[in-house]
C-alpha cells in the first residue's frame, strides 16, 4: 500500500513536473511565435497594402474609362479621364517599386474590385453617373484612410513613400469627386 502511494506520488510529481515544463515551453513558443508574427505582420501589412493598391488602381482605370465612354455629364467624363491619367501612373509607379522587391502584383482586380466593374458596366447616361460617382466618392474615402495608414505606419520605406507620395494626389480627386457629388447628379 506504501509502495502505491509512492509510485503514485511519484507519478502525479513527474506529471506535474511535465506539465510545468511543457507550459513553459509553451509560454516561451508564444513568445517567439508572437515576435516573429509582428514583423510577419508588419510585412504582410506592406504586401497587403500592396495588392489593395495594385488592384483598387487598376479598378479606377477601368471605371474611369467606362466614366469617359458612358457618362452622361461633362464633370463625370472628365474626373473618368483624370481617374485613367493619375492612377495609370501609380501603377507604373507601385509596379517599378513592386518588381524592384520581386513581388507579382495580380494581374487583373480583386473579385470585389471586378463586382464593381461588372455592377457599373450594366449602367449608362445619367444612371452611370449616378452611381459612378456614389462609388468614387466611397471609394475615395476609403482610400485615403488606407494610404494614410500605409504612410503612416508601413514597414517598407519605398511602399510607404509611395502611399505618402499617393496622397495628395487622392485628396485631390476626392475633392473633386465631392464637388461633382454636391451637385446633385
Amino acid at each position: 500500500m506504501k509502495f502505491t502511494k509512492s509510485v503514485t506520488a511519484l507519478a502525479f510529481c513527474s506529471m506535474a513536473a511535465f506539465a510545468q515544463d511543457s507550459m513553459e515551453k509553451m509560454d516561451h513558443s508564444k513568445m517567439a511565435h508572437s515576435k516573429m508574427g509582428h514583423g510577419k505582420m508588419k510585412m504582410t501589412a506592406d504586401l497587403n497594402f500592396v495588392m489593395e493598391a495594385a488592384s483598387g488602381g487598376m479598378t479606377e482605370v477601368a471605371l474611369g474609362k467606362m466614366a469617359t465612354e458612358k457618362g452622361s455629364s461633362q464633370a463625370v467624363k472628365d474626373f473618368g479621364q483624370k481617374m485613367v491619367d493619375d492612377h495609370s501612373k501609380a501603377n507604373d509607379e507601385l509596379k517599378t517599386i513592386a518588381s524592384s522587391k520581386n513581388m507579382t502584383l495580380p494581374a487583373a482586380p480583386n473579385a470585389k474590385d471586378q463586382a464593381v466593374i461588372d455592377k457599373m458596366s450594366k449602367f449608362s447616361g445619367a444612371a452611370f453617373d449616378k452611381a459612378y460617382v456614389k462609388d468614387m466618392v466611397a471609394d475615395h474615402n476609403k482610400d485615403i484612410m488606407v494610404f494614410t495608414k500605409e504612410a503612416n505606419s508601413g514597414t517598407d520605406t519605398d511602399i510607404k513613400t509611395f502611399a505618402d507620395k499617393t496622397l495628395p494626389t487622392l485628396k485631390e480627386h476626392q475633392k473633386l469627386i465631392n464637388d461633382i457629388a454636391a451637385k446633385k447628379m
